[in-house]
């Protein structure tokens, strides 16, 4: 089986990203399953989703899983098709809040866990696979210990999901930028070291 590719699409609120993903994954020809993470759990919310679900064309399929997204990739991925999943960082919140955490310990390492094996079936997937998330870790540090959690855990599940894709998009401003392109070309020219 051949596999699909893994994209990460990144970037700070507002920036573009889910646009930028939509647009990359209507560009693939394929049938598009849109997998939502969100879960309508206020008025505003609610409205946030319809006016999304507006948005998107009529003819993709909308799966809605705010905590098994590894499990819908592995039954539904196939070559026929691209998976997009929005957003990574309401994934990383759901399962913070899950209760799948000890509270007594709290370090993320059950969510991180979920992360590993999202990342191992996104990359093994025939289906293509379109991750966006969000740039948490370049403003204030939260007030509370879970906000600092919850920055920390996604910052570390940005990281092992980047590590597994075949293409990272960084938006800045509704610009992508191509990370990984840009790390290999220094790489290839000695400007970068990762061995730090």
């Amino acid at each position: 089986m051949q596999r699909g590719k893994l994209i990460l699409v990144t970037g700070g609120a507002r920036s573009g990203k889910s646009s930028f993903a939509e647009k990359l994954a209507a560009e693939m020809k394929k049938n598009v399953i849109y997998l939502a993470t969100c879960e309508p759990l206020d008025e505003e919310m609610a409205r946030r989703i319809d006016v999304h679900k507006k948005s998107r064309p009529s003819d993709w399929d909308t799966v809605e899983e705010p905590l098994a997204a590894s499990s819908v990739i592995a039954e539904k991925g196939s070559s026929d098709c691209v998976i997009l999943l929005d957003c990574l960082a309401l994934l990383v919140s759901n399962l913070l809040l899950s209760g799948r955490e000890q509270p007594d310990t709290y370090t993320g390492r059950a969510v991180l866990a979920e992360i590993e094996r999202l990342a191992k079936t996104s990359r093994n997937s025939a289906a293509h696979v379109i991750i966006v998330t969000n740039e948490v870790g370049m403003g204030l540090v939260p007030e509370y210990p879970i906000g600092r959690l919850y920055r920390d855990v996604l910052g570390k599940a940005n990281q092992i999901i980047a590590a597994a894709a075949d293409e990272v998009y960084l938006l800045i401003s509704g610009i992508p930028v191509d990370v990984k392109k840009l790390a290999v070309s220094k790489l290839q020219r000695g400007q970068l070291n990762l061995e730090t």
